[in-house]
């Protein structure tokens, strides 16, 4: 049987594709094992193993914070993918605070893929800590974990709170946050991560617990968004959360064929509708979220984003 030039094109082209897609190996920089974000990691990889039929393979690597993961893109190779709020990417570019000291165009191949839920500061307390608001944290004792991006949020609040040097900060890994508050070896603990947090669940589980909750004027000091955790989120905290929240984005590097971050972006987006149902926070990320990022997409991602009909800002192209 005689076949066309144009058919066997395709067929070889086919083909071609899918060897590509099975040889398709991620690497997934997330954070630390006990956040919510490594969580999400865990999710992500197995739905978008699910949707791209096994042709993409995510290798989950864990990390100590967003900082460590954006400073890495100088370094790494391949097909490396990691997670940090976007005004990290901004500061690297800028040369300041935590990259003062490294050269910002070590950071100029970086690129935007898609967001995914946002970062959200909890201040948990136990309840017979006699604490309820910002205010009745002074002398008290308040783990905040170490070198990660809630350690850093929870000093400047304390800052501009007014409560510089009247609480002790400690700075501890918080994988020993929950056990810390049940022993009561500190009075309360801050974490940042998406809700429901799996150690702020997990420390309402053995605990009696309080949420504090921010009011507007303080949320305004913070130069952060709002966000209201709803009552009855975690065990035992009956009152709505006021709270601020930053947003969170997965990049790579212009390292990334674009073939693959146009199948990496897509499967995410396939992949979410089962995201949804394993866990609330995926609920509030659409399209239209990559509007926060400060940096230009992958020219792979921008494809499917057009493909999708999604405005793309011109500062992302």
């Amino acid at each position: 049987m005689k076949v066309s030039k144009s058919v066997l094109a395709g067929v070889l082209s086919f083909f071609a594709v899918g060897a590509m897609a099975q040889s398709t190996r991620i690497t997934y920089k997330s954070a630390k094992s006990t956040s919510s974000y490594y969580q999400m990691a865990v999710q992500l990889g197995e739905e978008i193993n699910r949707v791209s039929n096994d042709s993409i393979k995510f290798t989950i690597e864990e990390s100590q914070g967003s900082v460590q993961n954006v400073k890495e893109a100088r370094k790494r190779k391949g097909n490396y993918v990691f997670t940090t709020p976007p005004v990290l990417v901004k500061l690297a570019l800028k040369q300041k605070a935590m990259f003062k000291k490294d050269n910002p165009k070590d950071y100029e191949n970086i690129r935007a893929l898609f967001p995914i839920p946002f970062l959200t500061m909890h201040f948990v307390v136990r309840a017979d800590s006699g604490v309820k608001s910002f205010k009745d944290l002074q002398g008290k004792s308040l783990l905040i974990g170490k070198g990660s991006f809630g350690a850093k949020e929870a000093k400047k609040y304390m800052k501009l709170f007014g409560l510089k040097d009247k609480v002790k900060l400690i700075n501890a890994e918080l994988s020993g946050a929950v056990a810390a508050l049940k022993n009561g070896q500190v009075d309360g603990f801050a974490t940042a991560g998406s809700y429901p947090a799996p150690n702020v669940i997990e420390a309402s589980a053995t605990t009696k617990i309080n949420l504090l909750s921010m009011s507007d004027e303080q949320i305004k000091m913070t130069k952060r968004d709002k966000l209201v955790i709803p009552a009855g989120t975690y065990k035992g905290v009956d009152y709505d959360v006021s709270t601020t929240t930053l947003p969170v984005g997965v990049y790579t590097t212009t390292n990334m064929d674009e073939k693959v971050a146009y199948a990496l972006t897509k499967a995410f987006w396939k992949a979410k509708p089962k995201l949804e149902q394993k866990s609330q926070w995926w609920k509030a990320i659409t399209p239209d979220s990559i509007r926060m990022f400060h940096i230009k997409l992958h020219k792979g991602a921008i494809k499917y984003y057009k493909e999708l009909g999604v405005k793309i800002p011109k500062n992302l192209q």
